[in-house]
């Protein structure tokens, strides 16, 4: 049996600029919590943010 890593069965049959689209908004999202727990917004409002906007 040929063992196919999680990467190549998410990209099969999809074009490689929408999947490099959707990393790149996945990323600008962790960036952005980051960003705001640096300037030093506490974990809980984070949190509580992140419940209402959705798990996306």
């Amino acid at each position: 049996m040929l063992k196919t890593n999680h990467f190549s069965r998410l990209t099969k049959g999809v074009g490689s600029s929408r999947i490099a689209a959707a990393l790149k908004r996945q990323q600008e999202g962790k960036i952005g919590y980051i960003l705001l727990w640096l300037v030093g917004v506490p974990i809980p409002i984070l949190f509580f943010i992140f419940l209402l906007r959705g798990c996306d």
